[in-house]
């Protein structure tokens, strides 16, 4: 019994953990809203849950093809980051297809004057009264890093959840409800930096990005509550606890 309680303990650290990275990496994200959708803001023009939730569902079915024939931890978790990756890439590509060839706009940031990236010039190329355009390539590098944090943090997640149960990895019920937690993660955990961010962000350029701290806490704790729950709830699937 001691040995049970210890090993779900440490499969909600693991959780807890997960679910802090997917915090943090929505302030990689750049996340434009409506501004971005009539081209007045760098970012994809959607919200942070959104985002988060899509990559991070691309995320756990890279991890759970991959849990399904191979259980090594750092093999699962990198499956994970890399479907996020994958996923968050390809929709900042078309986004800037649309941008550069719908709505002919340059792609260049009005928070620095040069690209962290490319030491571009960008205040020559921003419209008057905008936030910038498009998805310039200090943002797509800031999202790619977002997306691996939140790929590595839900896997993180799904490979806890899956080990708490004694059920078989490859159970089909076990997959449905560990990854209904994980998703669950997603949201609430997008949520809370997308109130800290409040409006529009570019990436880890961006002034806004050093309120993570905030973001961090509130996920960390808000993360131990659900970890308690969705450990509880799928240890019984399997009668572990």
């Amino acid at each position: 019994m001691i040995e049970l309680i210890t090993a779900n303990l440490i499969w909600i650290l693991a959780i807890v953990i997960g679910g802090t990275l997917i915090s943090q990496s929505v302030h990689f994200i750049p996340v434009g809203g409506a501004p971005a959708a009539m081209a007045q803001a760098t970012g994809i023009g959607t919200g942070t849950v959104m985002l988060a939730a899509g990559a991070g569902i691309a995320g756990i079915i890279s991890a759970g093809t991959v849990m399904a024939v191979n259980q090594n931890l750092p093999l699962v978790i990198a499956a994970g980051a890399v479907g996020s990756m994958i996923m968050l890439a390809a929709t900042m590509i078309v986004a800037t297809w649309i941008y550069a060839y719908g709505v002919g706009c340059t792609s260049v940031s009005a928070k620095v004057k040069y690209d962290p990236i490319t030491k571009y010039r960008q205040d020559l190329y921003v419209s008057q009264g905008t936030e910038g355009h498009g998805i310039p390539t200090v943002c797509f590098v800031s999202a790619t890093i977002g997306a691996a944090l939140g790929g590595l943090g839900g896997a993180l997640v799904y490979y806890s959840l899956m080990k708490v149960s004694t059920l078989p990895v490859t159970n089909l019920n076990l997959s449905a409800v560990v990854s209904t937690f994980t998703i669950g993660f997603f949201f609430i955990n997008s949520v809370i930096p997308s109130y800290n961010i409040g409006g529009t962000i570019e990436g880890f350029h961006d002034p806004k990005f050093k309120k993570w701290p905030k973001a961090a806490i509130s996920s960390f704790i808000a993360s131990i509550l659900c970890a308690v729950v969705a450990v509880v709830a799928v240890g019984n699937l399997g009668g572990g606890l």
